[in-house]
């Protein structure tokens, strides 16, 4: 059997799926992060081991691959498809490898289509359209440390922001500290700012703080529900320009990652922003995952050689 490789490589974990050259789905799973703007070389190397175990234990040769796409986060730094290439090439892979931006196979995966709207709030953010002239447009997914509102990295931030604020008596009557110290397993605000600043603290231990905000929210806790709102807003901005520059103003928006398909707060709140300046779009779950949009994307690479 020939088959092709679908990868989605996020900012906390890689899906992968295995399907033949005709798009039929044989295996997937996931592994670690292969992001080299958030990860080590020695953590994304040791992701593609594990990987390629897993792919040689079903497909039984490397040489049955047709093709190999990467739908990787962070490939706007020139250097990183580099790398990852290299990581494929040293588990013995020779075939066909094809590299691009996350947001394409979300998109392609989302919609059945390399057409649409895509918008991500995992760990990062970011917003990808395809209109149906061809012409594409993205906005955000530049890293955490410049950019990714509304992600649950920034969110992680802002809850413990909260907590130094109420520590230090800027804002009161919060159940957000509590519950930050009490999923960290720490008591002061000494050990929080060494958990911040530790350099083994990763982006990924700040956004996994993300969940906190909804569950304060259920509790009605009006700086979660600020919060919250503000994730909305920015994830409104996100959409805005690519709406508006490719002219889909009527197109569905596919919504993937933690922050929205989990966080029923910001999802009602960037409708209600939605109906206000978007009337004609809607939210929608995408149909199937980035890890097969890569797929789809391998299988239509083949066809077009």
């Amino acid at each position: 059997m020939a088959y092709v490789i679908g990868i989605d490589g996020g900012g906390t974990k890689t899906a992968v799926a295995i399907a033949s050259n005709q798009g039929e789905l044989i295996e997937q799973f996931h592994v670690g992060a292969i992001n080299y703007n958030g990860g080590d070389a020695e953590t994304i190397a040791a992701s593609f081991q594990e990987m390629f175990d897993r792919i040689k234990a079903c497909c039984g040769s490397l040489g049955d691959i047709q093709q190999i796409v990467i739908g990787a986060a962070g490939i706007s730094n020139p250097q990183v498809s580099m790398r990852l290439e290299q990581n494929v090439r040293k588990q013995g892979y020779e075939g066909a490898i094809w590299i691009t931006g996350d947001q394409e196979t979300a998109l392609y995966g989302a919609q059945n289509a390399m057409q649409g709207i895509i918008l991500i709030a995992g760990t990062g953010s970011i917003c990808f359209g395809v209109n149906g002239s061809g012409e594409k447009h993205r906005s955000g997914g530049f890293g955490h440390l410049i950019d990714d509102e509304g992600s649950g990295y920034s969110i992680g931030r802002q809850l413990l922001s909260a907590l130094v604020q109420a520590e230090d008596g800027r804002l009161k009557h919060s159940i957000i500290p509590a519950m930050v110290y009490e999923q960290l397993g720490l008591k002061t605000v000494q050990e929080i700012i060494g958990f911040v600043y530790s350099k083994e603290t990763t982006k990924k231990d700040i956004a996994a703080l993300a969940p906190i905000m909804t569950a304060a929210c259920e509790q009605g806790d009006e700086q979660a529900l600020l919060i919250a709102k503000r994730s909305a807003d920015s994830l409104h901005e996100l959409l805005a320009p690519v709406i508006d520059k490719l002219g889909l103003h009527h197109s569905p928006i596919a919504m993937a990652g933690s922050v929205l398909q989990k966080s029923p707060f910001v999802q009602k709140a960037l409708e209600s922003k939605l109906q206000e300046t978007y009337p004609n779009t809607c939210l929608m779950l995408p149909i199937k995952d980035a890890a097969y949009g890569a797929v789809l994307m391998a299988c239509k690479l083949i066809n077009e050689r």
